[in-house]
């Protein structure tokens, strides 16, 4: 792959997956202040022990508060690995290469993790439409970070050679 073209592929990926990551962390967090705000409520009438997670979920199931917790961390990470991944690709030299490859592995494996929850929360089923589009978001992102971290592991070989 020439430089040229892996410098704008992984401009262009982490561009977008920045915009994407904002948004898994806007509807995780507003998730979860909605599990805040209405566990007292719900949760009053359950019979002890609830569940494992301090946090009832009422829009969603069993799953729904592992997988809101670690979409709002690979969120939040993915975000600060776009925006130093796009000052490395502009600086465009090896140490920044490298250290934008290896955050990439890392938000990539946090994503994985995310869409591992997403996949546990749909076979339990009964989840709300906020749920599908943070599941659908996830599934995306793990697929586009994962081409993003192809394109700048190719633009580390470029530049090391």
């Amino acid at each position: 792959m020439a430089a040229g073209a892996a410098k704008s592929l992984a401009f262009f990926l982490l561009f977008i997956n920045l915009v994407m990551y904002g948004i898994v962390s806007i509807i995780a967090g507003w998730a979860l202040q909605y599990g805040i705000n209405h566990t007292y409520e719900k949760a009053s009438t359950l019979v002890m022990p609830a569940h494992l997670f301090p946090i009832y979920f009422p829009i969603g199931n069993m799953a729904t508060g592992f997988f809101v917790m670690f979409s709002l961390i690979a969120g939040l990470v993915g975000i600060a690995t776009s925006i130093s991944g796009i000052n490395s690709i502009l600086q465009w030299n090896a140490p920044n290469l490298l250290s934008a490859a290896t955050t990439s592995i890392i938000t990539w494996s946090l994503t994985l993790l995310a869409m591992g929850l997403a996949c546990k929360e749909i076979n339990i089923g009964d989840r709300g439409s906020n749920l599908r589009a943070l599941e659908t978001f996830t599934f995306i992102l793990s697929g586009t970070q994962l081409v993003c971290m192809g394109a700048i592991h190719a633009g580390v070989k470029d530049v090391i050679h």
